[in-house]
């Protein structure tokens, strides 16, 4: 495809795939034994991909909950910001990934380097700043940095991690490569020059990137709608005519086959592209951050509070239909 034609693509190209998702769902449904009806998506998996997908979701869930026990605890300093409630998010893209792909994050940054393959003693270790840690301990928690794996950062500073990415996806083209780079980033990432100037550079140049934005709903303590006057992000892609779609966060397999589709476009034909995953921060900000800014039943509103195989029914106490009724909020 030619310069010129790219250029003269629709702007309104771009349709979610949350859309997608829900028409699919609409028409066609399989039924499996003890749950009802299901998403077909489900019913054309690999069980055991199912089942591994979980294990990840719920180790990611695990780690993050001892990594806040630790910090709480004394034993983990400077700051740390946890992946609870992305898990989704997390290993949907890490399943859409491979091995040799580039990946640049911002300061929640624990799961992805366990699904980018780094083992979990030394993300802990970094983390508790020993020398055994992926940065030898001088790192911390916002930034975790392995070549090995291709992890390269973990940014302390919003929007750090953009133009290096970008750079990053030009070196792949120069050199011819097959590898893509994606780089991840928070909601209220997008509304810095750093972030513009970057898909303006990636569209231009027509690098192998895919910028994905986790919209957990709130940038620190400020919700989308109050910080942004384009809430729906996914269409900010319009401004430079690349690919824009929007997934639910919380479906891993929504993630990872969305993320999959724009990342293998990207490898193939060079096209960058931006994917805005709406996902839920159970916590605060960081670990220290009380969250007073939202109420109880707000939190309860959101996904799952526990990470569920995928097609699994609600459970009491997760967050679900038949869940108990939140206790009254206290300010």
């Amino acid at each position: 495809m030619s310069a010129e034609t790219r250029t003269r693509a629709p702007r309104n190209a771009s349709r979610t795939a949350v859309e997608k998702q829900k028409a699919a769902t609409e028409t066609a449904q399989s039924p499996m034994a003890g749950s009802g009806s299901v998403d077909s998506r489900i019913a054309a998996e690999n069980p055991e991909t199912l089942r591994e997908l979980y294990r990840e979701m719920l180790f990611v869930r695990r780690f993050e909950e001892r990594t806040s026990q630790s910090y709480q605890q004394a034993q983990i300093g400077g700051y740390c910001h946890l992946n609870l409630g992305e898990e989704a998010t997390v290993v949907g893209l890490g399943a859409a990934m491979r091995p040799t792909d580039y990946l640049f994050t911002n300061y929640r940054e624990h799961g992805y380097a366990l699904v980018k393959g780094i083992e979990p003693g030394r993300v802990m270790a970094e983390l508790y700043g020993r020398s055994t840690g992926t940065s030898k301990g001088w790192g911390g928690s916002m930034h975790l940095y392995d070549t090995a794996t291709r992890l390269l950062g973990g940014y302390g500073i919003v929007g750090g991690q953009l133009p290096p990415a970008v750079g990053a996806a030009l070196a792949i083209d120069y050199r011819g490569d097959e590898d893509v780079v994606v780089c991840q980033m928070g909601e209220g990432t997008t509304n810095i020059g750093a972030f513009h100037e970057s898909l303006n550079i990636a569209a231009l140049w027509t690098l192998p990137i895919v910028f994905l934005v986790v919209n957990n709903q709130t940038g620190m303590g400020t919700t989308v709608e109050q910080s942004s006057a384009e809430p729906d992000l996914w269409k900010r892609a319009d401004s430079y005519r690349i690919r824009g779609e929007r997934v639910d966060g919380t479906d891993v397999l929504a993630v990872r086959d969305t993320a999959r589709e724009l990342i293998e476009t990207a490898r193939r034909e060079r096209k960058p592209a931006l994917l805005e995953a709406v996902s839920h921060r159970l916590k605060g900000h960081s670990v220290v951050d009380p969250a007073r800014y939202r109420t109880t039943e707000a939190v309860w509103r959101g996904p799952p509070q526990h990470p569920r195989a995928p097609g699994a029914a609600p459970q009491v106490g997760d967050g679900g239909e038949t869940a108990p009724k939140p206790p009254p909020h206290e300010d």
